[in-house]
């Protein structure tokens, strides 16, 4: 199986009124395609600001980043858009949406700006509602659907454009834990048919559902835990259990 990601010697450094803060140092790791990776670690550890970067939306200081066999630190502004729009969906714990759209346009947006058929991009949309049983939302604006039917509604756009990648931060904190299930159902769902993730989060019960965690500490990798792919739901506890131990071990 290739590579999907190859982060190599990541650095990332913020200049704060002449002071330095070394957020990411040199982390390794890589992913293979339809790969299901967590990141995890304490407030601060630079768990987000490594999403950012190896996605192309925060530049690095140093290193190299390699996304399906492109180095994105030699593209430009927007060669990395280009690559964002037609091979990475994100989905972010604020779900951000346009307040003047219906569900259904935000949906297809990314898809009409890609360029393809519109006819194809709008029978995708409904197939992918209709998966996440959010159908009957089509038609609504965001302030008329609840928070889980929201976020399904961000998973939609985000695979609207069939990514390799999907990179998730922190997708079901804002949610109660019956939408945090519903939502991480279809993640799993969506990794299912072949989308890598690369996700972010605090919750045990949410990272147990992923094939493989990260720790990181202070900009840096701490340790790994293989879970393998999630067959059946009913695995979660003894997972969410065998996760628990392993990050109490580490002093989470």
């Amino acid at each position: 199986m290739s590579k999907v990601l190859e982060v190599r010697s990541l650095c990332k450094t913020y200049v704060v009124d002449g002071y330095s803060n070394n957020v990411l140092q040199n982390v390794d790791f890589s992913m293979e395609e339809g790969e299901f990776v967590t990141i995890m670690g304490p407030s601060g550890s630079g768990k987000s600001t490594l999403l950012y970067t190896v996605s192309g939306m925060d530049s690095m200081t140093a290193g190299k980043v390699t996304f399906d066999g492109q180095d994105i630190s030699k593209m430009n502004k927007k060669q990395l858009s280009e690559l964002r729009l037609h091979k990475m969906g994100f989905i972010f714990q604020q779900m951000y949406m346009m307040k003047k759209l219906s569900i259904i346009d935000n949906i297809v947006l990314p898809g009409y700006q890609a360029k393809k058929p519109r006819d194809e991009v709008n029978k995708r949309a409904e197939a992918l509602m209709r998966r996440l049983e959010i159908i009957e939302t089509a038609d609504r604006y965001i302030t008329e659907v609840s928070g889980g039917q929201l976020q399904r509604a961000c998973l939609c756009r985000s695979l609207i454009n069939s990514p390799k990648m999907l990179y998730a931060d922190e997708p079901t904190g804002a949610l109660n834990q019956k939408a945090s299930m519903e939502v991480m159902h279809e993640l799993v769902k969506a990794n299912r048919d072949g989308t890598s993730v690369l996700m972010v989060t605090h919750s045990e019960k949410i990272a147990s559902c992923s094939e493989r965690v990260i720790y990181f500490v202070d900009g840096n990798i701490q340790g790994e835990l293989t879970l393998g792919k999630m067959q059946h739901e009913d695995e979660l506890a003894v997972r969410e259990r065998r996760l628990k131990n392993w990050l109490d071990k580490l002093d989470w």
